[in-house]
């Protein structure tokens, strides 16, 4: 999918007004932020708060299933920072020689069940998603949240059959947002963000396959100074506060 392409794709958001993206002519100064789809909503706020502590800086984020960037990283992509939806991710990226210090945890976020508004189906645990008659989705095992998904059917003895196994959790939610699907696995904070477009059904079994978030800077990067920055807002006061509002968990 585009998303899951470099920076250049048709997912990078280019956190501000008159950013060049991959054509020709003078760009603004920016740092590149690869991170987990699950953070996108946040994130873009807390770069709001990045452009006012740094001038003239700007942020250009590629948004997309976790495993799908860390392959990107080792495969020779360039980027800034990354920041993963599992240790799991950022342990590749770590082994490749592609960080430049240690992975820092700034979150954690948990599993959730969205439906169609008022929960026509009436879901009401995970084992009910193993019902034959209901068109499920997750996320791909590679992506944390469908190893998060897999962690919590092998400790529960439950096997869901999706109709469709997506490439990160925003996928996962469109599919429901959209009715495509009757129910799907994602985070508490896409749930949340997505407000009454879905009702949300907490299941205790997740309890078991929280995901930590780590964030780290690249050793290539070719901005490290407002690289460094960034990743310092995202785990400082401010970023934990905007990261908090948006339903994510302490690290």
């Amino acid at each position: 999918m585009g998303r899951s392409q470099a920076v250049c794709g048709a997912v990078a958001i280019m956190v501000a007004a008159g950013l060049t993206g991959c054509g020709g002519g003078p760009q603004t100064p920016s740092i590149t932020v690869f991170a987990a789809a699950s953070l996108e909503p946040a994130f873009t706020e807390i770069a709001e708060q990045f452009k006012t502590d740094n001038p003239g800086v700007r942020v250009a984020f590629s948004f997309a299933g976790s495993s799908d960037l860390a392959t990107q990283l080792t495969q020779g992509a360039r980027a800034d920072v990354f920041a993963s939806a599992n240790t799991a991710q950022m342990d590749k990226v770590a082994q490749a020689g592609l960080l430049d210090g240690p992975a820092v945890p700034f979150a954690t976020n948990t599993l959730v069940i969205v439906t169609a508004p008022g929960n026509p189906h009436r879901i009401r645990s995970f084992a009910d998603l193993a019902q034959p008659d209901l068109a499920v989705v997750v996320c791909q095992i590679p992506v944390p949240c469908g190893a998060a998904t897999h962690k919590v059917e092998d400790a529960t003895g439950v096997a869901v059959r999706p109709v469709s196994e997506e490439p990160d959790v925003t996928d996962v939610l469109n599919k429901v947002t959209t009715g495509q699907a009757d129910a799907g696995v994602v985070y508490r904070t896409d749930a949340l963000h997505a407000g009454e477009q879905v009702t949300t059904v907490e299941f205790a079994e997740a309890a078991g396959a929280v995901n930590t978030y780590p964030i780290a800077l690249l050793r290539e990067a070719t901005r490290p100074g407002p690289a460094r920055a960034f990743v310092d807002l995202v785990t400082g006061a401010a970023g934990q506060q905007t990261l908090h509002a948006a339903g994510f968990g302490k690290p």
